[in-house]
């Protein structure tokens, strides 16, 4: 029979695993289409839809925008690289847990791991929040600032439960 710390470590491995499985596919598709997400950081930095749909506040806000494709790139490459780096935390914390959890490593050691590679994946989404609420997304791309929320509740949301 399984005890109740045991079934806990499991669900908290099975938890980071969605995580890890959600961010592989991302990066997965940014490595092989990266023109998809590029082309929104592009339009984000570069302000483009708010100059069309809203021109007043695109006027009081015009001297944010980066229209440099070499610095575009560079922002989006970033990211794209803390992705990576992520997703092999998250993979790294999801194995030190299954070790946890088959009783080859410490349970304490195990959630250290994967509370880092956790917040790792939470940082990536509040960076986006806060670096595209300097771009005003919230105007243009809602559907964007509207994941990124809740990428990072759901981060949030497994740091707390491995915290436990």
């Amino acid at each position: 029979m399984i005890e109740l710390a045991q079934m806990i470590l499991i669900a908290q491995g099975i938890c980071l695993l969605f995580l890890a499985l959600w961010l592989t596919t991302g990066v997965r598709d940014n490595l092989l289409y990266p023109q998809v997400n590029e082309m929104f950081t592009t339009e984000v930095m570069g302000l483009t839809r708010m100059r069309s749909e809203y021109p007043e506040a695109y006027e009081m806000i015009a001297h944010r925008r980066v229209i440099s494709r070499y610095r575009q790139r560079l922002v989006f490459r970033l990211a794209v690289a803390w992705e990576l780096l992520s997703v092999i935390a998250l993979w790294i914390g999801v194995g030190c847990l299954a070790a946890a959890i088959l009783g080859a490593m410490s349970a304490d050691v195990a959630r250290a791991v994967a509370m880092g590679a956790a917040l790792m994946f939470t940082t990536i989404w509040a960076m986006f929040l806060i670096v595209g609420n300097h771009f005003n997304y919230w105007l243009c791309h809602e559907g964007a600032q509207n994941t990124h929320y809740q990428m990072t509740l759901w981060g949030l949301g497994t740091l707390i439960f491995l915290a436990l």
